[in-house]
């Protein structure tokens, strides 16, 4: 289950984290939280997590929150990134960016931030036209973390329901343990 993995001089422990529909994201576990004799695990993802959202003139970008893997959208996203040598990953609760983001590359980041509702920052890694619309693939600056539930093979998602009864507990064991 822990494979220890090396990027950038961060040595972690890594798993494969599985979603409900099977899809898989490899990512570095950064802390285990035990809850009534089950393990939680808070995770965060090898690969940089990216968003995609649809850009208007005049509006703010508009955040896509559900598309299918195979739509042309995301072809043409993983057209424009291979021009970077980066690949597009569909991968379970984000998509990400596979590959060396050197840092000429990162200074090429277009000062174009998002800022929804003060909390969450992005940054526009690349933009894309499909037909006549444009669209962004768009880094988080914020630390972008996932929980899963520890079993033998990996993690498995919390979602819904279970992460909503979950979330509180394992912020109240993390506040715990932080003094």
């Amino acid at each position: 289950m822990e494979n220890l993995k090396n990027r950038d001089n961060y040595d972690a422990p890594t798993l494969l984290l599985k979603d409900s529909s099977n899809d898989e994201l490899f990512c570095y576990l950064e802390q285990i939280v035990k809850i009534q004799e089950t393990e939680y695990a808070l995770l965060t993802p090898v690969d940089t997590p990216v968003t995609l959202f649809k850009i208007n003139e005049k509006d703010e970008p508009v955040l896509i929150e559900k598309i299918e893997k195979n739509e042309q959208i995301l072809k043409n996203a993983d057209a424009v990134l291979q021009e970077h040598d980066l690949s597009l990953i569909r991968s379970a609760v984000t998509l990400t960016v596979s590959g060396e983001l050197e840092e000429p590359f990162y200074d090429d980041l277009e000062e174009d931030e998002i800022n929804k509702d003060e909390s969450e920052t992005y940054e526009l890694l690349v933009n894309f036209n499909v037909l006549n619309d444009e669209y962004g693939l768009y880094v988080p600056l914020d630390p972008f973390f996932i929980v899963g539930k520890i079993v033998k093979n990996g993690a498995l998602l919390i979602e819904d329901e279970e992460f909503d009864r979950v979330q509180p507990l394992i912020e109240s064991e993390l506040e715990k343990n932080s003094f």
